[in-house]
């Protein structure tokens, strides 16, 4: 039976397995969907990756980010 998808959020921080050119290995989470879009926290490059590259490459979260504040999502006032 496959794994079901991490939950990811915009503005996740994470540390991937192997370090960017730039030497840095953290990453924040700018795009969310069939590709994940990452931005290195040391030299500021944007990369995308699948997501099923991007689960296996992913070592940890160092900062989950903010539940949205308010209601629900899409909820009309």
């Amino acid at each position: 039976m496959p794994k079901p998808p991490l939950e990811l959020k915009i503005g996740d921080v994470v540390q991937m397995r192997k370090p960017h050119p730039c030497g840095g290995d953290i990453w924040r989470i700018v795009r969310v969907g069939a590709e994940i879009g990452i931005r290195c926290t040391t030299c500021d490059r944007r990369v995308l990756l699948p997501r099923a590259t991007f689960e296996r490459r992913i070592k940890r979260f160092v900062e989950r980010a903010a539940p949205p504040r308010g209601g629900e999502e899409g909820a009309a006032s």
